[in-house]
């Protein structure tokens, strides 16, 4: 018997996000179905409902909140899902406290669009849902480098467990991937996986998204809301950024993973659930520790297990094979043709610093599978795409190189029998951030010591020690 397609409609008003939005979800094997006002919205209601709903903000006529207020007393297990081009932090409070499943600011990525929704079906709970939902965010992990290699196998040790992973790398490098493997390879895989990235919930709803809150609990607390703790209960609750959680959430998530409760926001009953879960971080939380930014015992309780993302110019040997997949991938997506690099283009591709990492790389498949001119991509086609995106990038880049060529180095001068490196290097790495910032603030050591991150008297003591040039200044 064949499963049952889930149902998403959306109202929009705007032609091209409709599509956009629409071809998204039917490649991934949803039936999605586009209207282009609340009042065409209203009478397909009167037939039937769909597994999801994604509105605009702003619409003829209705207003997309007012929009949302109706289903959430006509439909209160459907979750909508707002979208808006005038995104500001009014709208999104009132979107969270009216009942919105998730709030999304255009122009945003597909892949976090579809997600969104895949996480949306997964709450609904519905008969051969579960499945259809998992399998359409799920993206292969693919890697031969010796760094991708301890990730595969790591994840296939914690397959059968329900232990706390904390995984590191830097944006870009797949973090949300591991955790959707850790989860589909565990005891929990016919359970919810329930992501939350801390970063992107303002903190003065981040407390209720993810404990939920009790009707009446603030201004505009019409109904209960169940917060992503309860969503993924006897599943995987995957926090991504979680060292920019605000320190008195922290506390709280402590308490969660100690005693295994909670109590929703403005409730007085506590909530008992058996949740795993799955951390994420491009920071170093260690350092964070060190700076009183992240809470040693939080710190302890989540890094049980510790799963390193590598960076993308560490895993150069991936390239060729991410690239064949992505461009694939991208043709799908489109409804174009696969093109095909050159080996010359490909080892121009290969060469590359990568700050944005493996997103970066999707994204140039896209671009180039959308604006290269024929079936063949040459080096040359590659020119103007790359220095568009070098230009873009180009912060982050000398930010990732620096680095890079402190690492290489490092490793020729112990090859060659050197010694005590660190005080050298910690001492040259001093003077040139010195210097740097001297230069900037045209040499006023106050204002180049709150640029560097020291004080005016650290400066000081360290232009005399080093006999520095710019010590009468």
């Amino acid at each position: 018997m064949k499963a049952k397609q889930p149902r998403v409609w959306i109202v929009d008003d705007d032609a091209s996000m409709r599509w956009v939005m629409g071809e998204a979800l039917r490649q991934l094997g949803y039936a999605s179905q586009e209207f282009n006002s609340t009042e065409e919205l209203q009478v397909a209601l009167k037939g039937t409902a769909p597994d999801v709903l994604i509105t605009d903000v702003h619409l003829p006529g209705e207003h997309g909140l007012e929009l949302l207020r109706e289903m959430r007393g006509s439909h209160p297990q459907m979750p909508v899902v707002v979208v808006t081009a005038h995104s500001d932090l009014q709208t999104a409070v009132a979107a969270y406290q009216g009942g919105a499943f998730e709030y999304l600011a255009k122009p945003f990525d597909v892949d976090e669009f579809t997600a969104v929704v895949a996480r949306a079906l997964q709450t609904t709970a519905l008969p051969d849902k579960a499945h259809a939902a998992s399998g359409a965010s799920q993206e292969t992990l693919i890697g031969e480098a010796p760094a991708m290699q301890a990730v595969f196998r790591t994840i296939g040790r914690l397959s059968g467990t329900h232990l706390t992973v904390l995984i590191t790398g830097e944006s870009g490098t797949g973090k949300e991937l591991v955790a959707r493997a850790l989860h589909r390879h565990s005891p929990r895989s016919q359970r919810p996986f329930i992501a939350l990235n801390t970063a992107a919930i303002p903190a003065e709803l981040l407390e209720s998204e993810l404990f939920g809150h009790e009707r009446g609990a603030f201004t505009g607390a019409n109904a209960r809301r169940i917060g992503r703790f309860e969503q993924a209960h006897g599943g995987t609750l995957f926090l991504d950024e979680i060292g920019d959680m605000p320190p008195v959430l922290q506390t709280r998530l402590l308490r969660v993973l100690a005693e295994g409760e909670f109590y929703r926001v403005g409730g007085h009953e506590p909530v008992k659930v058996n949740v795993r879960i799955i951390a994420a971080t491009h920071q170093n939380l260690e350092q964070e520790v060190d700076h009183g930014r992240f809470r040693e015992d939080l710190f302890h309780r989540l890094n049980v297990v510790q799963v390193k993302m590598p960076a993308l110019r560490e895993r150069r040997e991936d390239i060729p094979k991410l690239l064949e997949h992505f461009m694939q991938a991208a043709a799908r997506e489109l409804n174009l043709e696969t093109k095909r690099l050159t080996a010359d283009a490909m080892a121009a591709l290969r060469e590359r610093s990568w700050p944005g990492n493996v997103r970066e790389l999707r994204n140039l498949c896209r671009r180039l599978t959308l604006m290269a001119s024929g079936r063949i991509v040459h080096r040359s086609d590659l020119a103007e795409l790359l220095n568009e995106q070098t230009a873009q990038h180009s912060d982050s880049a000398m930010s990732a190189d620096w680095r890079v060529l402190l690492r290489a180095w490092a490793r020729q001068q112990l090859a060659e029998g050197k010694r005590g490196l660190f005080a050298s290097a910690a001492e040259d790495l001093e003077k040139v951030l010195i210097e740097a910032g001297l230069e900037t603030s045209g040499g006023r050591r106050q204002e180049a010591a709150k640029l560097i991150g020291i004080g005016r008297n650290t400066l000081t003591r360290k232009l005399r020690s080093a006999g520095s040039g710019y010590e009468n200044r």
